[in-house]
């Protein structure tokens, strides 16, 4: 649908679902961590979703055809908003899926306090340091930084949208954990599930998600399994290749 592309845009797919992202070099496209989400979250299968630093939709689009749920989308970016709203014509989605270019710090002036079933992020990783170095394209930047946007402000948001009994499920790095864990516990959203993802058997965690509900029980915390992305020969292992192709 060349109607819908910008200059230098192109059209992505995920194949496994199906789903069409209108991407771009010169921002931050979607990549492993959204798919890792999608499919980590406990997603409803009706109610209402929010999706934090939507980006261009991805999270939000991959959840779609898994749920009658209405999805919104929540982007500060003007122009990664724009590309999220076209990518859901694209796909059909604009009776289920929307995109709101909003501040999280106010987006309970756009969507009602205790609404919300089921909230998705994957945040800024990086902490902000006046001296840390940052990558010179603002998009990526604001993608990667916690410029504008700090742990504490996506659970402050996410306690005040969450029905009592709400869930939100973030994709992070394994060392801000007890910064997640801090400030989950001070919104008063009890952490339920985390799993570690490592590129290979061999490395390191890289990756972590979790998953906390509103006013839960502070116990009954769940480790996964481990999730491993590559084999020793460098090609994504079955599970992976299911999240991103449909097949084993």
């Amino acid at each position: 649908m060349p109607s819908l592309l910008h200059d230098g845009e192109r059209i992505d797919q995920l194949v496994a679902s199906g789903v069409q992202i209108i991407q771009s070099p010169d921002v931050f496209s979607f990549s492993l961590d959204a798919v890792l989400l999608a499919n980590f979250a406990s997603i409803p299968k009706r109610g209402t979703i929010v999706d934090f630093c939507s980006g261009n939709g991805a999270i939000a689009l991959f959840m779609a055809p898994r749920t009658t749920a209405s999805i919104i989308g929540v982007e500060l970016q003007e122009r990664l908003a724009d590309m999220g709203k076209r990518s859901i014509l694209l796909n059909n989605f604009e009776n289920q899926v929307s995109m709101e270019q909003l501040d999280i710090k106010d987006v309970h002036a756009k969507i009602k306090s205790d609404s919300v079933d089921f909230i998705t992020c994957n945040p800024p990783y990086f902490k902000e340091q006046p001296n840390s170095k940052k990558n010179p394209n603002p998009y990526y930047a604001i993608a990667r930084h916690e410029i504008h946007l700090q742990l504490d402000d996506v659970f402050r948001s996410a306690s005040k949208l969450l029905k009592m009994n709400g869930k939100i499920a973030m994709v992070h790095r394994p060392e801000r954990l007890m910064d997640i864990l801090d400030s989950m516990r001070k919104h008063r959203i009890a952490p339920k599930r985390i799993q570690f993802i490592y590129p290979k058997e061999s490395k390191e965690a890289n990756t972590i998600l979790i998953e906390g509900i509103k006013d839960g029980k502070t116990d009954g915390l769940k480790i996964l399994p481990p999730l491993y992305v590559y084999g020793e020969d460098n090609h994504y292992l079955p599970q992976i290749k299911e999240m991103l192709h449909g097949t084993k």
